[in-house]
């Protein structure tokens, strides 16, 4: 949980400054949870390795992540570099720092008297933090490692102005899914294959695009899921329809998660009465797990509502 002191210090006009700028670039904390998780999916390069764990990483690579954290948030933001910290942000020099612990955060000498952006998260609870500090010498631990890099002490972990905390980001759902189904979905087979077991795992549920590439072990996830030979067609005959953005509006008639241009969702379907999506000339509605499977409607060309 938040500290429920967090941020007491003196006024920090370029702070202030800063936070300003963060916010006024990303309003609701999304680009940035996108650059946290696009750079999990970096590191795990799971459309080569299949690794999609912290767990799985080797030392070096833990220790590469906050570099290229640091290099995709430059490069989705267009943060200016600065003279002796990674960015200038509206005009101040300012530091980023990496942990995937909260509060253990290295800070060089370099960075004393300067802004630290600082940033935590837990890829299983698909949730960052963000936040902003001043670093004083009282905020910094007698402690340094050889390379004199402290952390902050308490006093220091309570200053620290969060923007956001514990703010979700788009969730890999192979870390949501039980470890024995995750388990089956890798079994042994094509990567088609996989591919459509994960779907059917994960009915109603977001997929990220980059979670395909990793079960498949395939860079192209469009054809993984594409209906000539993917596994919109290959599910077809079990009932289930796979929507992308192009079909949020079916994904709303249906009540499941929307998915954006990053993710897709895979519902079992089953004819409905009256009421339901309209789908392929007549009334759908998601199944139940008491409904039979029957074949799934043709998607209509993408984004096309039928009348």
């Amino acid at each position: 949980m938040p500290y429920l002191f967090q941020g007491l210090g003196d006024p920090d006009p370029a702070l202030d400054a800063v936070k300003a700028e963060i916010r006024r670039l990303d309003p609701e904390g999304k680009r940035w949870g996108d650059v946290v998780r696009h750079t999990y999916d970096m590191i795990y390069n799971g459309s080569e390795t299949g690794r999609y764990r912290w767990d799985q990483l080797m030392k070096t690579e833990k220790t590469h992540f906050g570099t290229v954290l640091e290099i995709n948030a430059q490069r989705e933001f267009e943060f200016d570099g600065g003279d002796t910290t990674d960015y200038r942000i509206a005009g101040h020099q300012v530091d980023a720092k990496w942990s995937q612990s909260e509060g253990k955060w290295m800070l060089p000498p370099e960075v004393f008297d300067e802004l630290a952006l600082v940033v935590t998260a837990s890829d299983p609870k698909a949730h960052f933090s963000l936040g902003l500090i001043r670093v004083k010498a009282d905020y910094r631990s007698e402690g340094t490692n050889r390379d004199k890099k402290s952390s902050l002490n308490v006093r220091g972990r309570f200053a620290v102005e969060w923007l956001w905390h514990e703010h979700p980001m788009p969730a890999s759902i192979l870390l949501q899914l039980k470890e024995t189904t995750v388990t089956s979905i890798f079994e042994p087979g094509a990567g088609t294959q996989r591919v459509n077991r994960l779907f059917r795992a994960a009915e109603g549920r977001l997929v990220h695009r980059n979670t395909i590439r990793t079960v498949a072990k395939q860079l192209d996830d469009q054809k993984r899921v594409r209906t000539n030979g993917g596994a919109r067609s290959a599910l077809k005959p079990e009932g289930y329809i796979i929507l992308s953005s192009y079909y949020a509006h079916l994904a709303e008639e249906l009540g499941v998660p929307v998915p954006d241009d990053k993710h897709y969702i895979s519902v079992r379907v089953t004819p409905a009465a009256e009421s339901g999506a309209l789908i392929d000339g007549r009334r759908w509605r998601r199944a139940t797990p008491d409904d039979p499977a029957c074949h799934a409607p043709t998607l209509p060309p993408r984004g096309i509502r039928e009348a």
